[in-house]
């Protein structure tokens, strides 16, 4: 195999399918008139020389690189082959890229013994005898064309000597087509932008082609990202390297219909045959110890695209020890932990586009170049933006709006927002589906609600652990599967999967919010919390309304078919009346200017994790809510009293920072054994305070304005 090199293309080595290598004054215009047109029928591309008259003594630097640029080679051995120093250096020429670019190289023994070409008898005996005493050949030359011919001769080819003409040749075409199919190039993209640099790092940090071990590579990235369209200029670039090849797309897909499995071991045996032959496998066991077989002697490019289980790889590149020496297994995934289980020897993480590529992209796709056209660069900045350099995101967009006017470009931007484009929701939601239950929750919890906001602290883990969700399990999970990140303790997720996220949601009951599981569109909580249509599919609720819209005239009884409600927090809105109750499976109440004056009579509150009620109307504090964690009521002035909270012994955080008429706290809270923070600045009216505090868990306490209270922390 040839040696790594540092320079690689997402475009095509190949600028012909076939070589045809021929002594012209023999068969140019009988047989090889005749092979080409056959070929050439078959849309098979052939490189022939057309300038054989012009010939010097040595061969042409244009036909080198011919022989360079062609998949395979047909040598046409017929009785003159060898007296033209010519034929013999192409000759030389094809043999050295069968070894350093394992082209396909096919014999063709036209009238010809193989016997008198690998022991150099008859004609082709003489001719290198006259070589050798009339053309003043050196003896090296001369030992390098006969060790050549011998080697040709020793190749599996096609002999000639009487019959159908028009059958043999229609034999070297199915050959020959056989053979560019296993080895098609593979079109990577229509403008394969930003890709060179990617493929650049993987072949060199990762693949190093050339070096005798067996190595197992991921391609690890979230959907449209870009992994089948690298594993495929990776496929361009270097499988003409190995013996046998293979590139199996949709691994996912094809495995799970019927004998899935099955079948894709068929295939991979069939291609690494080069499709000269196949087999029926009655069992996947089986199937396993054919592959085996096959394969350990070979160095073998195996790329196994879409994979998304362990059982794919077990079945079709279970451990490096099934593959020849120099051997490369390349598997494209959205898993980590998969990648991982199967111990591949390392994952190459794709990475988004950068500004400049991701514009370009666009571009290409909208405008058919490279920069905006004029009067709408301020709607590509906003895609670019609304697409988050994702190359999948861009190609569709801009396909969807190439041709279009300004105002269709602007309804478009306005549509995609509400509702994402169904190619980019069709990919994204393959990873959703995946998932399991818990992650799913988990998942749509993040998409519409806490994006960017979520900390990784006990109280959350607590409020999605107690909904069933696992979160120690599914945040990891989802992290692994290229949902979720995590910056400066915070989850991230793309923009582009949170739309998916809440789209699913939408989905769920299109034309009737109540009926959704997770409500966070404004105007969909408008038409619920007035109308009184939430349902008990309703689980959580955010509301967050646009400046100067922010109004809800709550109804009585908006809350009171939704059994299920766990999550309510209002981030910015005010309310024109209060509800007669509250769902008693709530787990998060975080309410901004919280209209109510105390709670509904009926609450129990036995779920309930985080109670905040910044700027409330709320009088007394008096609950008995025993899993309560937070309570935070900053800036509430109508508070004037905290009472016996003895029954809410999970208490972690206390603010009541600003609550400028509170004037009494009770002894309880002296007492709570859980208690880290306590928050009682800027409560300047305060007469009655616990005066011994048992707060063994206390680290934190400011009352710097408190009447009888310091700051400190402890």
């Amino acid at each position: 195999m040839a040696s790594s090199s540092s320079s690689f293309s997402v475009t095509s080595p190949w600028l012909y399918d076939v070589f045809l290598s021929f002594r012209g004054e023999d068969i140019r215009d009988t047989f090889i008139a005749h092979l080409n047109h056959a070929l050439m029928e078959k849309g098979i591309r052939t490189f022939i020389d057309e300038d054989e008259v012009k010939r010097g003594d040595e061969i042409s630097p244009v036909l080198l690189q011919a022989i360079e640029d062609s998949k395979t080679s047909i040598i046409v051995l017929s009785e003159n082959y060898a007296s033209s120093t010519w034929c013999l250096d192409e000759l030389l020429k094809i043999l050295e890229c069968k070894k350093s670019r394992q082209q396909l190289v096919l014999p063709v023994f036209y009238h010809v013994d193989p016997s008198y070409v690998r022991k150099q008898e008859g004609s082709f005996g003489k001719a290198l005898a006259k070589h050798a005493e009339k053309l003043n050949v050196d003896m090296k030359k001369l030992q390098l064309w006969k060790e050549a011919l011998q080697e040709v001769a020793n190749l599996s080819g096609d002999h000639l000597t009487n019959g159908n003409e028009a059958k043999f040749i229609e034999g070297i075409v199915q050959d020959i087509s056989r053979f560019i199919e296993s080895h098609s190039y593979l079109p990577v993209a229509k403008y394969p932008t930003g890709l060179d640099s990617q493929l650049r790092d993987i072949m060199n940090l990762h693949l190093s082609v050339g070096t005798n071990d067996v190595r197992m590579v991921g391609i690890l990235g979230l959907g449209g990202i870009g992994k089948t369209s690298l594993a495929k200029a990776i496929w361009n670039s270097i499988a003409f390297r190995f013996e046998a090849s293979c590139f199996l797309a949709n691994v996912s897909d094809h495995s799970n219909r019927g004998r899935g499995l099955v079948r894709l071991q068929e295939t991979l045996y069939s291609k690494i045959f080069r499709g000269r032959r196949s087999l029926e496998i009655d069992s996947i066991d089986s199937g396993i110890n054919i592959i085996k077989r096959i394969l350990h002697s070979k160095s073998v490019l195996l790329i196994l695209d879409g994979v998304d289980h362990i059982t794919q790889l077990d079945t079709l590149a279970g451990a490096c020890d099934w593959f020849g020496e120099g051997s490369r297994i390349i598997i494209t995934a959205r898993d980590q932990h998969l990648l991982t289980a199967h111990g591949v020897d390392s994952t190459y993480k794709m990475k988004l586009l950068n500004y400049h590529d991701a514009l370009q992209l666009f571009c290409w796709h909208a405008f058919k170049q490279q920069k905006p056209v004029e009067g709408y660069d301020k709607f590509v900045e906003q895609i670019i933006s609304y697409a988050g350099s994702l190359p999948l995101a861009l190609t569709v967009l801009g396909s969807d709006l190439y041709g279009r006017s300004e105002s269709e470009w602007k309804s478009s931007l306005d549509k995609y927002k509400q509702i994402p484009h169904q190619d980019i929701q069709k990919i994204l939601q393959t990873s959703y589906e995946r998932l399991s239950e818990e992650e799913k929750n988990v998942f749509l919890d993040i998409a519409c609600f806490f994006n960017g906001q979520l900390q990784l602290d006990d109280v959350i883990i607590k409020i999605l652990d107690s909904s069933s969700f696992c979160p120690n399990f599914s945040i990891p999970r989802l992290r692994e599967k290229c949902l979720i990140s995590e910056f400066d303790g915070r989850l991230q997720m793309h923009d582009l999967l949170r739309d998916m996220g809440r789209e699913v949601v939408r989905q769920e009951s299109p034309e009737n919010p109540g009926a959704r599981s997770r409500l966070f569109f404004y105007k969909d909580v408008r038409e619920v919390l007035e109308d009184d249509t939430g349902r008990n599919k309703v689980e959580a609720i955010v509301i967050d309304f646009p400046e100067g819209d922010e109004i809800i005239h709550l109804s009585p009884n908006a809350f009171k078919n939704m059994k299920r409600l766990r999550l309510f927090r209002c981030i910015n809105a005010y309310f024109y009346g209060e509800p007669n109750c509250l769902p008693n499976s709530i787990r998060v109440l975080d309410w901004l200017n919280c209209p109510l004056q105390s709670m509904p009579s009926e609450f129990r509150g036995d779920n309930l994790f985080i109670l905040q009620m910044v700027g409330s109307h709320i009088q007394e504090i008096c609950f008995e809510f025993k899993n309560l964690m937070v309570m935070n009521f900053r800036g509430s002035e109508f508070l004037t009293k905290i009472s016996d909270i003895s029954r809410c012994p999970n208490l972690k955080q206390m603010d009541f920072k600003d609550c400028k008429n509170l004037v009494e706290v009770h002894d309880s809270v002296a007492s709570l054994a859980k208690l880290v923070r306590l928050n009682l600045s800027g409560c300047n009216n305060l007469e009655r305070f616990p005066k011994e505090l048992l707060l063994r868990s206390l680290q934190f306490l400011d009352a710097l304005h408190g009447s009888q209270l310091s700051s400190s922390g402890i």
